[in-house]
């Protein structure tokens, strides 16, 4: 079968590219055809349209747009070019996919996708409602209600526990488009639950599909330094800053850290600029992990790497939910760190992990998202021409919708 993939795959983030890498291989490695569709909208990273600042809402959103249009052109320009170039090469080898192929017009890509027989919305943080732009539809299939291809959600993602009031009542709307749901997160279950009156199935993430990355880590060098700890840090660099140099310590190895282009504080350790293949190798070789990210947290499970979660902190807290959920799944909620206390970071330096149980835990998470995906590939007939009626949006969310 033709399947579609509408996901983050065109950011230059090492969780996104590898969600969608794992998503695509899955699928092919069924002997479908899996390609993605190449939405790239402004808003996600570029920051978008700025509005009339009639609200101080909307004067903190046009902030937020500033900020992302200043980090996009400084990481574009300014950035590390080796690592740009880098993710393009693994976007073009692993996912398939070239440069945009509609920079101009990102809704043009949204049309070529009435070829497919089944359309995935997910995995990654496609359902967060962002500051400057909220809820995009599009991640919905909102463009594609009068299209007889399949549509499913997996793995979808609010990045957060909880939503707006305001958000919640727009999710009956925009879960409408939808045959199958299936969230990555307890918290998801909910919020959905709520929206649609039904359960969606809790499934997870894209790369837990997969127990061997050796189709990566094989093509990727060997770090070349000695023991180290692998520090992996999105959106602060508190709590995961002294958590890192405090098991550097305990361990007497430096840190390593891959370059985020939009970090805003100084380094943690020694900077490295991997592609999305080389950074699952450094997990791999790792003495130990610290990390705030989902996907660290991720592939220091699937390794079997002694690891800290150090919670983000502040208005940030909320984010923590997706590791949070996994960490719960594995019985491993101890390995988080809500904040920096040294002799709690000695204490799980120190400690070990059941990995037979983690492993027996993965092992069943991941059958069940095998199972929801192999249950919605066989509900797909090819060719099936099955449009639902259209219902209007509600004008909040109606926005760059293909029509």
């Amino acid at each position: 079968m033709n399947v579609g993939i509408l996901t983050f795959h065109f950011s230059d983030n090492y969780g996104a590219a590898l969600q969608a890498y794992a998503l695509r291989r899955w699928l092919t490695e069924q002997g479908h055809r899996a390609s993605f569709i190449d939405y790239r909208p402004a808003h996600i990273e570029r920051g978008g349209r700025l509005s009339l600042p009639t609200s101080p809402a909307r004067l903190k959103a046009n902030v937020k747009v500033a900020y992302l249009a200043l980090s996009s052109f400084v990481h574009q320009h300014f950035g590390h070019p080796g690592q740009r170039d880098k993710f393009q090469r693994f976007r073009e080898q692993y996912l398939g996919i070239g440069r945009a192929t509609a920079p101009g017009d990102p809704l043009a890509s949204l049309a070529a996708a009435r070829a497919f027989d089944l359309i995935v919305a997910g995995s990654d943080q496609i359902w967060s409602p962002s500051q400057h732009f909220g809820f995009d539809p599009n991640y919905f299939l909102a463009f594609a209600e009068s299209f007889g291809a399949r549509k499913i959600a997996y793995a979808a993602s609010f990045g957060r526990d909880q939503v707006s009031p305001g958000e919640a009542a727009q999710l009956p709307y925009l879960l409408q488009h939808f045959d199958a749901i299936s969230v990555r997160e307890a918290s998801g279950v909910a919020l959905v639950e709520r929206a649609t009156g039904q359960p969606p199935a809790n499934v997870p993430d894209p790369t837990l599909l997969h127990s061997d990355y050796s189709a990566l880590t094989e093509r990727a060098p060997a770090p070349h330094h000695g023991p180290y700890v692998f520090c992996y840090g999105l959106r602060s660099p508190d709590n995961i800053r002294p958590s890192a140099e405090c098991v550097s310590r305990e361990l007497g190895c430096p840190v390593l850290s891959p370059h985020n282009p939009h970090r805003r504080w100084p380094e943690i350790g020694h900077t490295v600029y991997p592609d999305p293949g080389e950074w699952v190798s450094l997990v791999q070789h790792a003495q130990f992990v610290v990390t705030n990210s989902f996907h660290g947290t991720v592939f220091a499970l699937l390794f079997r790497k002694p690891f800290i979660v150090a919670g983000l902190t502040g208005e940030k807290a909320s984010a923590n939910a997706r590791a949070l959920n996994l960490l719960r799944a594995v019985g491993l909620e101890r390995r988080f760190a809500a904040g920096f206390s040294a002799p709690n970071v000695r204490s799980l330096v120190a400690s070990d992990i059941d990995w037979a149980d983690v492993e027996q835990r993965l092992a069943a998470m991941r059958h069940t998202g095998q199972a929801f995906l192999h249950a919605q590939l066989e509900a797909v007939v090819p060719g099936e021409a099955r449009p639902l009626p259209r219902r209007p949006a509600p004008p909040r969310v109606a926005r760059e919708v293909l029509q």
